[in-house]
This record gives C-alpha cells, structure tokens and sequence, in this order.
C-alpha cells in the first residue's frame, strides 16, 4: 500500500504492465510466451518502457535496502562473492548453473529453434532471449540471420589492417584491434557527437550490437585463414545459411558435425551474468559511453588473459603431458597416481574447479553429451572422461578445494581437436566471437535503463584499517 501512494497512475499503469510481462519472462520455463513480431529490435523496444517502470517502482520501494556484507577479505580477494552488479541476461547459480533468462542449458537445447536437419540450437535464437526473455520462432531465428549476413561485411580499412599484422602477432591481439578499429562505423557514436538524447542511447547501442555481431565471424575468419591457410579469401556469406555455419565455411571447415558443434559452442560460451571479467569490463567501460566497439575491445582482452579465456589452452596441453608421461591409455589406478604426485608437487588439474559453481558445470555435461554421441571412441575424449570419474574424488579427500568439479575448459578443446582444429592459440577468438552476443545485449540493456558511470569507492590499506579499527 505504501508504494501505491508514492506512484502516479501512470507509474502505475507501467508497473501493472511491466508485471504482466515480467510473469512470461525470464518466461517462466513452462508455458512460456512467443512474441508476434519477426524483428528483433521492435521486439525488444516493446520490452523497454515496461522494464524501466519496473525498475523504477523496485528502487522507490528499495533503494536503501541493503544487500549482504562486505569482507575485507572480499576487497583483497578480487571481491569475490561481492553483490554489485545488475545483469539481467543470465544468473550463475552455485547449484543450479548458468540459467539464460531462467533457462537451463538443457532447456536452450530443447526449446531453441534449430538449422534444418540439425539438433544443437542456433546462436541467434540465444541473443533473441538474451535480449527480450522470449524464446524465439523459427521465423524471428531466421530474420535474424538474414540481418545478420546483410550487415556481416567490413570495411576495407579494417581488412587491409587485418591482412598487414604480422604472423607473431597472437590472434587474440588481431581480434581486439579490429574490433576497436571497427568503432569508425560506430551509430552511437556518430548520434552522441550529434546531441541525441540519453532515452534513445539504446537505439543506435543496439544497431552498433547488430553490427558488430554480424562482422565478428568475418574478423575471426580473416585471421584464421592469414594465419593457418596461407591467406585464403574467406567464402562468400549465404544470406540462406545461419551464422554458425557461414563461418564454418569461411575457415574452411565443411564437415556438418563440425558446424554443428560450431553452433553448441557459440551458444553455450555467450554469456556467464555479469561478474566475470570479459562481461565486467565490456559493462565498466560501456558505463563511460564508450560504444559497443570499444566496450567489446575492452571484454576481448581481458578475455585474452591466462586466467580467463585460455583455461581451455592449458587443459590440452596438460592432456598432453598425461599422455606423454603414462599413455592415452592408462587405467584408472595410473590416472590417480599421477593426479596425486601433480597436487604433491604443489600444481592444479586444469580444467578443474570453479570461482561460483559448486557442481559440474553444465556446459561441461553438454559438450560431454556432444562426444558421447559424436566421438564416442576418440582416445582423447576417453581419457577426458576417465579424468572425470578420477579427478573429483581425489580433489574432494585433500579437503581444500570448494568444488572439485570440470567446468566448460576440460572439454571444449577436445573436441575443437577431434574436429581438425588444432591451433590452440586462436581457441580464445572462438570465445571472444560467442561471448559477444551476451555482453552485447546487456550493454543495450545497460543503455535502456540508463544506468550510469560505474565509479566504486576504493580504499587504502592505511584507511581500511582505521575503518575497521585494526
């Protein structure tokens, strides 16, 4: 009742509105609500108004609730567990893993729209749910793709750039680069030199997304191919073909499980809520009004760094140190002895552990169900798997680690191995390409609710010691 005093009808109205969408979205994993039109952007528009009326209503009522207590071991500790951020696109459940927009990795698989003939779901129908917490027909999927290949072309300064960088230049260093280069086609920035006002800032946030998403598979195949096919044009883009599988083609890859896997891998690496470092850093410098280019350049290299996006790199080569010490086929009893003299010798199990998940990471078990039914009799996938059934029970009985589980990195590059691509390097632009469809509708998110400069306070060791009396 107290709230109703403090809202005008037309907050109201809003509010009643807002809550009538609210109850199909995160879309209520049953019985959940498909939206009439084809087009994205006017799909997501209809979700804006009813969204800020809601947000507005919660922080009236709210705002000077507080939520949890901060350590100082949290503020020394890379404030881990620290709740300061609002993402709306996906949540990282300790127990029940990622959910996007409510849904579970399993329920993507079901409910998305697929390719003709094919069962993983397309990336495009993840972004349309990412953005609007509807899943998509295959209709909207499809419209998207189209959009997607209208807008896939660069600009020929960008190419030039691409095609002068040196070989020993890291792929990850390629990517970012273009990316940031990519900001001299940037809508937003252009419509912010001209004065548009701060309610439409997510109008051309989101053109800049479409098109950045839409060039990033063309970016991606430029370097691989310069890189590993001695220069190779990339194919021409089908207009008919789904994202995923015009970038197969533009590197080259024409095995229909490789785009296949493309496609699971593209959708299940987009989005981690927002605490992660590539998702926080692309939101922080986003929070500046950067455009969507440099915001992404931003995510990309702190995606480049070792304890981010090459978890994956680490866990093959640790793979094969395991087969070069005790074989592709050592028993179970021989996998235990040498996990033991690892974790004796003071090393981790790569691959292994997680800083919110407390169970098997579900992207893990999909790709793991993936090789199950693709690859079944792949040494390397085999010895993945028997690690899965050694590794958690010794990491368990040390008694120190807080999840003993494999998360999305013990599995993702065997795969990619089994599949031909055997450069390790270029695995994080793999990431990079995918992680942009979630960073990017949170951005359009970001700039739809206006939320502003991300500045926390920071202290001194001398300070925060007379703050807490030390």
């Amino acid at each position: 009742m107290a709230m109703c005093t403090q809202l005008s009808k037309k907050s109201l109205f809003l509010l009643s509105k807002a809550k009538l969408a609210s109850s199909t979205g995160p879309v209520a994993a049953a019985g959940f609500v498909r939206h009439a039109s084809d087009d994205l952007k006017s799909a997501f528009e209809a979700k804006i108004g009813p969204f800020q009326a809601e947000v507005k209503a919660f922080r009236q009522s709210h705002g000077n609730t507080k939520v949890g207590e901060i350590t100082v071991d949290m503020m020394y500790g890379g404030m881990r567990g620290m709740k300061g951020l609002v993402t709306e696109t996906s949540v990282l459940d300790p127990d029940e893993g990622i959910r996007f927009r409510g849904f579970t990795i399993p329920d993507c698989q079901d409910k998305l729209p697929k390719a003709p003939g094919g069962q993983e779901p397309l990336p495009e129908g993840l972004f349309w749910l990412l953005l609007t917490g509807e899943i998509p027909t295959e209709a909207q999927v499809q419209s998207v793709s189209k959009e997607w290949a209208a807008r896939a072309a660069l600009p020929s300064h960008v190419v030039n750039m691409l095609n002068n960088f040196p070989a020993n230049l890291h792929p990850m260093s390629q990517f970012a680069a273009a990316i940031a280069a990519l900001n001299s086609e940037s809508k937003f920035a252009k419509a912010y030199a001209d004065g548009l006002h701060k309610s439409k800032y997510w109008d051309p946030v989101y053109e800049d997304s479409m098109d950045l998403i839409a060039k990033l598979p063309v970016v991606a195949a430029t370097i691989y191919n310069n890189l590993y096919r001695d220069g190779a044009t990339p194919a021409p883009i089908d207009p008919e073909k789904d994202w995923a599988h015009n970038f197969t083609q533009m590197i080259g890859y024409q095995d229909p499980m490789f785009t296949e896997l493309m496609r699971l891998y593209l959708t299940i690496h987009t989005d981690h809520e927002g605490g992660n470092v590539s998702a926080h850093a692309t939101h922080l410098v986003g929070s500046a009004l950067s455009d969507p280019y440099l915001s992404l350049c931003a995510g990309m290299c702190g995606l480049a760094g070792p304890l981010h996006g090459l978890a994956n790199q680490e866990v093959l080569v640790f793979l094969s140190k395991v087969a070069k010490d005790i074989g592709l086929d050592a028993n179970d009893e021989q996998l235990k002895e040498y996990v033991w003299g690892l974790l004796k010798s003071g090393q981790v199990v790569p691959g292994y552990g997680h800083a919110v998940l407390r169970k098997t990471d579900p992207r893990y078990t999909c790709q793991r169900e993936f090789a199950l039914k693709h690859l079944p009799d792949d040494k390397l996938f085999k010895l993945v798997s028997n690690l899965y059934s050694v590794v958690p029970p010794i990491l368990m009985e040390t008694g120190k680690v807080k999840n003993p589980w494999p998360n999305v990195d013990a599995h993702s590059g065997v795969l990619l191995q089994y599949y031909g691509m055997k450069e390790m390097n270029y695995y994080t632009v793999l990431f990079g390409v995918s992680r942009a469809l979630g960073v990017c509708s949170s951005l359009v998110w970001d700039r739809a609710l206006g939320l502003p400069l991300e500045r926390p306070k920071s202290m001194s060791t001398e300070g925060l010691k007379k703050l807490v009396k030390a």
